[in-house]
């Protein structure tokens, strides 16, 4: 009775105190939090490692953060040594094997990092002791072998190679090297060319010449006591020997182009353009306009509320997204950029209605409602990190290195809501330079440079590695007598002919299958019968048949974690719709136009447009006449995904040539198959396709 008398009562209790709330009244918001950090004691080893303390007995756990005060170093012909060593470091020391080291830390619940600018540790209190031992020990003494040097300069040589045809690392690579140039240190960037010039007495040697204590800082947060602090940190780091700092030079500022232009990177795998639209800034944090130029940011393309965004993304479907980023510095040189991914033949729209929004923000007013929800924004997020302990640390070193003043975080609210529809507009006008932008597009030039150059901004062209270069040649004239039809008759003639194709009733393919990010290997069993028919089973060892896609001739289905899901009518019609294995044996003059003919990866390629309710091309080797890429746009939840087939690795089976690699792109996502063996005319029956 008595439960049965609480529920009751706690549901009237809810009952009445909803009847008291008027919810047609959105709830005001409290006053602004006070913010109110601990200062950190400060002392100075005789190395002269300065050391910040902040006490907080709140968690029985202490955060340690170590940083280098120094410029950023230029490495010229020696690019990637600082990468290479910051790779070596933290994998055990001269006094305890990499295996050794690692076991402890992992055994004491601690966490313990280290690079070529900083260092970290966590641990418990009761385990803090043996934890700053390790912690100063990696530091001091790294385990630096040249077995490690070579698996690394190894690895980071395979990274290069893995990108060399990734959109997204060129357009990283050229970016900063086109803004401040190749020899500034802000632009310079990794080549395998110059590792290969690397030693491992280099690393060594910057080692020795830039890792010394005369410039470190350390703070420590957490369940201590400072006379504790000072006694363990003279004890650790107090071993580390001083010596003499090498001398390097402030980043200068680079000035801004002129006018306005378009740097071109023409990538003809790109299904996409990566579009940046960037200008230098002179800014820091101790600027009078800094909160402002944060805000203004935030507004122009700092989330989804953003003008970039709504008019990128909701308004047009250009691209998922669509941001902008100001930076600062201790030195005033930094950039502001915004960026886009878009759909080829958007390019040139997409830049169009990004520099509207730059002259927007600079020429209207911003709307009171979005200029204090940006602020609330600001507010909410810089609570909220301001209850980790690594964030603490990381304001007191800011304080330090940016030569803030001290309560610059104390009072970062205030400064925040002081920001009005004035700053922004007087910011956006003093940072966000339209007028002085290079506008950095990697992508197919030869399907968005015909509408890039009625833009009417300039267009100047580069290659992957920044090196300017004459404007490419994107199609080439086409031999008299090819067709698109001819192009089919030399690919059936190409993989055996049309008595040897017309002869492949069904085709199996036993696959291994890579899909980038998993860290297990599926395999694959692809079967398919003509007309049209296809199944597909994958397969983990250990878990058995993880996922199966089947089209039986009238209907399909892909079955995934024991869901079924049926095929939709447009997938089962344009299954339907194929007329046999090799669809090149099929196609009609009025299913198929040839495009173009251009440079696919140095490969000269007739470009196919299949006529269709959907986009889709083919790529033909314009010697060998076989297939290597296969192009297919489809719309999901509003947005375009374009899907990539690459074909590779032809081998003849039965008398017929046969791609043993493909590789597919979809998205984010890619997956390939890599045939172990593939049966003609045997082992498929109807039963695979039910």
């Amino acid at each position: 009775m008595r439960k049965y008398l609480l529920l009751t009562l706690s549901i009237a209790f809810a009952f009445n105190s909803a009847a008291q709330i008027d919810r047609s009244v959105m709830p005001k918001g409290g006053p602004t939090p006070q913010i109110k950090l601990d200062k950190p004691k400060e002392f100075t080893l005789k190395n002269g490692i300065k050391v910040l303390v902040v006490e907080n007995s709140k968690l029985p756990r202490v955060n340690y953060s170590l940083r280098f005060d120094r410029n950023p170093i230029f490495e010229g012909e020696k690019i990637g040594v600082l990468s290479l060593l910051g790779s070596m470091l933290g994998n055990g020391t001269t006094n305890i094997s990499k295996v050794d080291f690692n076991e402890e830390v992992d055994f004491l619940g601690a966490n313990i990092s280290v690079g070529f600018g900083f260092a970290s540790a966590f641990t418990l209190t009761k385990n803090n002791d043996r934890v700053l031992a390790l912690f100063s020990d990696a530091v001091i003494n790294p385990l630096l072998v040249e077995e490690e040097f070579d698996k690394e300069k190894a690895k980071l040589i395979e990274s290069l190679k893995v990108e060399e045809k990734s959109l997204d690392a060129i357009s990283g690579r050229v970016q900063d090297a086109l803004a401040f140039g190749k020899n500034h240190v802000y632009g310079e960037f990794i080549t395998e060319e110059n590792l290969n010039k690397i030693s491992f007495e280099d690393v060594l040697e910057y080692h020795e010449k830039y890792f010394l204590p005369n410039n470190v800082n350390i703070v420590v947060i957490g369940d201590v006591k400072f006379k504790d602090v000072k006694s363990s940190l003279k004890k650790t780091f107090g071993k580390w020997e001083k010596g003499i700092l090498a001398a390097n030079p402030k980043p200068q500022m680079i000035p801004n182009v002129t006018n306005t232009e378009i740097d071109f990177i023409d990538l003809p795998t790109a299904t996409q353009s990566n579009i940046y639209v960037t200008n230098n800034v002179e800014l820091k944090m101790t600027d009078e306009d800094y909160f402002a130029a944060l805000i203004a940011n935030d507004i122009l393309g700092g989330g989804g509320e953003g003008y970039l965004f709504k008019n990128l993304r909701e308004d047009k479907g250009y691209t998922y997204g669509s941001y902008s980023n100001i930076g600062s510095s201790r030195y005033g040189v930094s950039s502001f950029s915004a960026s886009a991914k878009v759909r080829n033949m958007v390019t040139d729209s997409a830049v169009v209605e990004i520099l509207s929004e730059f002259s927007r923000i600079k020429s209207e007013k911003v709307d009171s409602t979005l200029l204090k929800n940006a602020k609330a924004k600001y507010v909410g997020s810089f609570i909220r990190r301001t209850e980790r302990p690594q964030t603490i640390a990381s304001y007191a070193l800011n304080i330090k290195l940016n030569n803030l003043p001290e309560d610059f975080y104390e009072t970062y609210l205030e400064n925040i809501n002081a920001v009005t529809q004035e700053d922004v507009m007087k910011v956006a006008n003093k940072y966000f330079k339209d007028e002085n932008s290079r506008i950095i597009i990697v992508g197919k030039g030869s399907e968005v440079i015909e509408n890039l150059e009625k833009t009417g901004i300039p267009i100047k062209y580069f290659d992957k590695y920044a090196n300017p270069i004459e404007k490419p040649e994107f199609s080439k004239p086409i031999p008299e007598g090819v067709t698109a039809t001819s192009i089919m008759a030399s690919y059936i003639e190409a993989i055996g002919g049309a008595s040897a194709v017309e002869s492949v009733k069904t085709l199996m393919f036993n696959a291994e299958v890579s899909i980038e990010g998993m860290p297990f290997k599926p395999t694959a069993v692809l079967k398919s019968m003509a007309p049209n028919k296809t199944s597909m089973e994958m397969s983990i060892a250990g878990m058995g048949t993880v996922m199966k896609q089947k089209f039986d001739g009238t209907t399909g289905y892909a079955e995934q974690g024991g869901m079924k899901q049926p095929m939709s009518e447009d997938d089962i019609a344009e299954q339907a719709s194929q007329k046999g294995l090799f669809p090149e044996a099929h196609y009609t003059a009025d299913d198929i136009q040839l495009i173009s003919l251009s440079d696919l990866e140095g490969t000269d390629v007739y470009k196919i447009k299949v006529k269709g309710s959907s986009e889709s091309f083919r790529y033909y080797d314009a010697t060998s006449g076989l297939l290597l890429r296969e192009e297919g746009t489809e719309e999901a939840q509003g947005q375009s995904i374009t899907s990539i087939t690459e074909h590779s690795d032809y081998r003849a089976v039965n008398g017929v040539m046969i791609p043993f690699g493909r590789k597919i792109t979809a998205g984010p996502q890619i997956i390939g198959f890599t045939a172990t063996e593939v049966i003609i005319n045997s082992e498929v029956s109807e039963t695979d396709f039910k």
